[in-house]
């Protein structure tokens, strides 16, 4: 069973490339008025165009502008722009992040930051801004993109860990808080994705990376049915979650034969990731 979702207004973070953009994609072919923010305000306007030229905009409408999600003034306008130009927003994808690699010792303390405030406080920031604007309205729903490393660990994702870690407990935390209110929280789990931010790794042996695709119709079913999280692939998500059930030693030698100690350390091709490092870091 699928909800109707024509006309319904979803604003995405991080939207111009990769996860954000595939979502795009997938609430556009559902005859949603979408609506992406990005801090690449050359990229997010490329990407509205792609969006545009392959949706049916007689009968759905897109929106594109800058977004700083550590910026909680830049987020409010966002959200006021979408709502503006669109309507009232049903829907926000907190997709917007960055996963830096290496061993901590070695990370930049305002690289540390950084990520934090982007994959952390970029997502509470968001839903606290959202779920401002759809508890009058007693209908909503906030999805959070975490990660398969919000439920793990891998060597040289420390503080991406870290972060997803907390993406998790705060979506939990908060969709309790809203229980009854008609506003949804929910968690993408996503394991390894072929986009920009895997450049450079071979991803987990033995298992396939997902497409940005897969993760955009795990998003679009949250609305059709509204749970607590999703994991993507459904395979890696098992095997992280078995994880939880083993004595640790064992756990982590299973991971260790899946190549978890060095896929974002000693084999990393550094040529092939260097770009997406520097964007990452700097931009």
């Amino acid at each position: 069973m699928t909800t109707d979702l024509t006309g319904r207004v979803v604003a995405i973070t991080g939207g111009a490339r990769g996860i954000g953009h595939a979502t795009a994609a997938a609430f556009l072919a559902r005859g949603a008025r979408v609506a992406i923010g990005d801090i690449d305000d050359v990229a997010v306007k490329e990407g509205a165009t792609a969006l545009e030229s392959t949706a049916d905009t007689a009968h759905t409408r897109i929106h594109h502008d800058t977004l700083d999600v550590t910026d909680p003034e830049s987020f409010d306008r966002f959200l006021d722009g979408v709502e503006a130009t669109l309507g009232p927003i049903d829907v926000l994808v907190n997709n917007a992040g960055i996963m830096p690699v290496g061993r901590v010792v070695d990370e930049p303390d305002a690289l540390t930051r950084r990520v934090l405030d982007i994959n952390v406080l970029g997502v509470i920031t968001g839903s606290k801004l959202a779920a401002r604007r759809m508890l009058p309205r007693g209908r909503g729903h906030i999805v959070n993109i975490a990660s398969a490393a919000g439920e793990t660990y891998s060597p040289g994702l420390a503080t991406y860990c870290a972060s997803k870690f907390a993406v998790v407990g705060f979506t939990d935390a908060a969709r309790l808080e809203h229980r009854g209110t008609g506003v949804e929280f929910s968690l993408v789990m996503p394991s390894f994705v072929n986009t920009e931010l895997t450049a450079g790794t071979s991803g987990a042996r033995g298992f396939r990376n997902a497409e940005p695709d897969e993760i955009a119709r795990a998003v679009v079913s949250l609305i059709d049915k509204p749970r607590s999280r999703v994991r993507v692939t459904r395979l890696f998500g098992a095997a992280v979650v078995s994880q939880k059930f083993l004595p640790r030693p064992l756990a982590e030698a299973m991971s260790r034969a899946l190549g978890a100690d060095d896929v974002f350390l000693g084999s990393v091709d550094q040529g092939a990731r260097r770009a997406y490092e520097e964007r990452a870091r700097h931009s």
